[in-house]
């Protein structure tokens, strides 16, 4: 089981900073995140499937590659953090 972490941005759609997910891979992650908090569809996900260009998602400490496409294995992860960064010049 994965403890996940959302960044102070992300919390604004979900009322907790961690949460404890069992799900096999990164595309569930987003699916059960998805459907238990419908106010994050679209912002962790573009309309291809793949992690926004201003979402960071690391795997135990590791940074996945932006634009990333899904599914990316959590099988026997045990952090996965969520950052969603803001664009602007």
């Amino acid at each position: 089981m994965a403890v996940v972490r959302l960044d102070a941005m992300l919390r604004e759609f979900v009322p907790r900073s961690k949460l404890r997910s069992e799900a096999p891979t990164l595309d569930a992650l987003f699916d059960e995140l998805e459907s238990e908090y419908p106010r994050l569809r679209s912002k962790l996900r573009d309309e291809t499937g793949a992690v926004r260009r201003y979402v960071q998602v690391f795997v135990d400490g590791t940074p996945l590659p932006r634009g990333e496409r899904l599914p990316v294995s959590l099988v026997g992860a045990r952090t996965v953090d969520i950052l969603h960064s803001i664009a602007g010049g």
